[in-house]
């Protein structure tokens, strides 16, 4: 069963141990497996009988058709096709839609096959793997089972034991076993599709599955899939059998929570991988202990550059040597910054809530902001920065000859992530960003888009990244008109074509993936493992500049006058209590239920501000309670009025004046987050101009000890990172210690260095210094230093 993503709790439970749960022993098949197939015996139609017609199908990037018999599978076409196209192939893509190769077509359509190389490919294949080792977890545990998704590598299922019991790891080789029987058995798997009724029916012995069922599944229903005696709630697509899994292993099980919230029923996870054959599987093993080994919690701790302390999880407490860092990435922004023409802001930590429910977050964003009162009225901690810029912007009358304003800041962030799913340097709670908004006309929108690609291929060049581009569309509860929407959308899809045929790449579409704003350009750059991260965006938003009435004097418009800071706090606001009053027509339960599926929202917050109980709110959606009069009124102001009753905050523009675009822009991201991509990316092998342990002098004997703090001394007066070491170690072992550290440089210096005021330099990546060499002059010894370190250059060489 497909389902978002939950959060894992941040403890694993351990083997064995008095306090420990018992492991599970085998037991019976479950009585809800013979229940959910005679319901599937009973639902299930005969399958039809196509007529004989022709269908014509575009395959890939060929312009004309072939005819193939209606009710052809995609499978079948790639056999016909090519023997070795139907081994290799996955899934299919129908019009754009991913289609199962055993589910008849029913129309004429563009096709493509997709094998395992291709995102997608895998995405299936992990995902039919998971409801094999769900089946297998059902035949050992007799377990309820929640959800099931593919991951980026790999798949997990959350189950609850019966008991509440713990999986452990001696359980594994049962599951894997199982597991290996269900692939050998080429179990077929099989696409029903099932009213709301019936799925509630079939899964009536399942809390979790009825939970989801009543909160996401539409009264039309939805599809389940079944592989031998195992069914599941499942959108699909799935490989044909199950003997298409060559190659599986468990990797880990965890605690969980459901739906990822600690106030649900703690759960067990397993994570697994597959793979088409053994050798893919041999391999990735070897490419996780190469990861194991660059690891940033690892780096971080063996380099000491940060540290997680028990009592503010999630917050990340800086050492000497990783601020070293942290600041050598933020001079090396401001330079750029400077330029290219930004202004550097600070804006406030923490806003009354009228700021976040006059930009939509409030309504979209709350649950992961924290909030807290202040003299009795809401307030948060910012989660981003854009709100607090259109206020800087707002806060005097602007010119178009300001335009376009390029608006940086380093502004701390905060955003409540569940513990569970805090990691490292990667998921965090307390941020930084290499945050940005500028402020433009929409004639300018394209230079701009063009000279923020600029920027970003600058700055992964230096690191030696190469990267991607995908363009998300217009996603269900947007804000705006569409029409405004669709401009935008023109306007980076015209960079991105300009800007990746000068530099010979591709950009992907992302339909439907974009903030609720405004469209997005997600970039994702590869690491020294060739992984993908998700570091930059780049965001067009119509919406905001019209939220905060932003806009500015046109070359036609006479000047506004000018308003102090005081008539600016006097400025017309919205009249809340008055839009509160505003009578919205009492929606259908229908009505009401399309209007939640577009706007995304929750149940428990549609109850929350509805002032409805949570279970009665349930009972409502899911058709299985009436609506009283008031409740129906509630829930129509709420859905079908303005966004969890947000007043209408938009005024008409000054004559004269026109609204600016605002770009949303990010590159590193999260400093956080991209130190611990560039730890891993260098595995703690530090470039000269960032790392923090750039020179260790090492003494041949104390007698030259007063030498080797005046070297100290120089290197310190102009910046350069130089540690020393005149312990009692011999001269070996500090050499070795400096090595394991990774210092860039080692000095070694004796009488002879100390009497020509020379050093002997050897090289970290350069094996052919490690032995004493040429003596180079202190002073043009740091005069090449400074040079490789302002040339911020990725060799290690002098």
């Amino acid at each position: 069963m497909e389902q978002p993503e939950k959060q894992e709790v941040a403890h694993r439970p351990k083997s064995g141990g008095k306090d420990s749960p018992k492991a599970q022993k085998p037991q019976e098949k479950a009585p809800f497996i013979a229940r959910r197939l005679e319901v599937w015996d009973r639902v299930k139609k005969p399958t039809p009988q196509w007529p004989d017609e022709d269908i014509e199908v575009r395959l890939g990037a060929d312009k004309e058709g072939k005819k193939f018999k209606l009710g052809s599978t995609p499978i079948e076409i790639a056999g016909k096709i090519s023997t070795s196209l139907a081994k290799r192939v996955i899934v299919a893509r129908v019009d754009g839609e991913l289609w199962d190769l055993q589910t008849p077509l029913e129309r004429s359509c563009h096709m493509e096959f997709l094998d395992f190389e291709t995102p997608e490919g895998k995405m299936v294949f992990w995902h039919s793997t998971a409801h094999i080792l769900g089946e297998a977890a059902e035949e050992i545990y007799g377990c309820k089972l929640a959800g099931g998704p593919p991951t980026e590598d790999g798949f997990y299922y959350d189950m609850r034991l019966p008991e509440g019991g713990v999986v452990q790891q001696a359980d594994w080789k049962r599951l894997e076993k199982a597991v290996e029987q269900a692939v050998k058995e080429k179990q077929k798997f099989e696409r029903l599709k099932m009213s709301k009724k019936e799925l509630l029916e079939m899964f009536d012995y399942n809390e979790y599955k009825q939970r989801f069922i009543a909160d996401k599944v539409a009264e039309e229903g939805s599809t389940v899939y079944r592989n031998g005696p195992f069914i599941d709630l499942c959108r699909g697509p799935h490989v044909p059998h199950t003997g298409y899994i060559k190659a599986f292993s468990i990797m880990k099980n965890s605690a969980s929570y459901f739906l990822g919230d600690a106030n649900n029923d703690s759960l067990q996870r397993i994570y697994g991988v597959s793979f088409p054959d053994k050798k893919k599987l041999d391999e990735y093993k070897k490419y996780l202990e190469e990861a194991a080994k660059r690891d940033h919690r690892k780096i971080g701790q063996d380099q000491e550059l940060f540290m997680i302390d028990e009592m503010s999880p999630g917050s990340p407490f800086f050492l000497r040597d990783g601020v070293i860092i942290y600041n050598a990435l933020r001079a090396f922004l401001r330079k750029q910054y400077r330029k290219r023409k930004y202004q550097e802001v600070r804006s406030p930590s923490m806003f009354n809530a009228d700021l976040w429910k006059q930009s939509g977050h409030w309504a979209h964003y709350k649950d992961d902001m924290f909030t807290f009162e202040v003299e009795k009225a809401e307030w948060a901690l910012k989660p981003m920065n854009c709100p607090a810029h259109c206020r800087i912007f707002d806060h005097r009358v602007r010119s178009y000859r300001e335009l376009p304003m390029r608006m940086a800041d380093f502004g701390v962030l905060h955003r409540n992530e569940a513990s569970g799913a805090l990691t490292g340097l990667t998921r965090v709670r307390r941020f930084e960003q290499d945050d940005a908004h500028i402020f433009c006309t929409e004639e300018q929108i394209s230079q701009e888009i063009l000279g923020l690609f600029d920027f970003l291929k600058t700055v992964y060049d230096l690191f030696g990244f190469t990267f991607k581009m995908k363009l998300s569309t217009r996603p269900e509860g947007f804000l705006g008109e569409v029409e405004t929407w669709d401009n935008a959308e023109a306007r980076l899809k015209e960079a991105l074509d300009g800007f990746c045929n000068e530099n010979n790449m591709k950009w992907d579409l992302n339909p439907g993936d974009g903030a609720f704003y405004g469209p997005k350009i997600d970039i994702k750059i590869s690491d020294a493992l060739k992984r993908d991260h998700q570091c930059a965006t780049i965001q067009l938003d119509f919406q905001l500049p019209q939220q905060f009435n932003l806009e500015y004097v046109t070359g036609e418009a006479s000047s506004k006058p000018k308003t102090d800071g005081a008539e600016a706090e006097n400025k017309e606001k919205p009249d809340v209590k008055k839009e509160a009053k505003k009578e919205v027509k009492v929606a259908s339960l229908d009505e009401l239920r399309q209007a939640r599926k577009q706007k995304k929202l929750k149940i428990s917050d549609i109850a929350e501000n509805c002032g409805i109980e949570e279970e009665v709110c349930f009972r409502i959606f899911d058709g299985t309670a009436e609506a009283s009069a008031q409740d129906l009124t509630k829930l129509s102001n709420l859905l079908c009025g303005d966004p969890l009753g947000a007043p209408n905050y938009r005024k008409q523009l000054t004559p004269g004046y026109a609204r600016p675009v605002m770009i949303h822009r990010a590159i590193f991201g999260s400093f956080e987050r991209f130190m611990a991509i560039l730890m891993e990316h260098f595995a703690g092998r530090w470039p000269f101009w960032l790392s923090p342990r750039q020179v260790l002098v090492v003494p041949v004997m104390p007698s030259v000890n007063d030498y080797v703090l005046e070297v100290q001394a120089l290197f310190d007066e102009h910046d350069i990172n130089i540690d020393v070491d005149v312990s009692a170690d011999t001269m070996k072992a500090k050499i070795r210690n400096g090595q394991l550290a990774q210092y860039n440089f080692i000095f070694v210096v004796g009488a002879q260095e100390k009497e020509s005021r020379t050093v002997n330099i050897r090289n970290r990546d350069d094996q052919a210094t490690q032995a004493k060499g040429e003596l180079i002059p202190l002073d043009e010894a740091l005069e090449k230093m400074l040079k490789l370190r302002d040339s911020r250059a990725l060799e290690n060489k002098l």
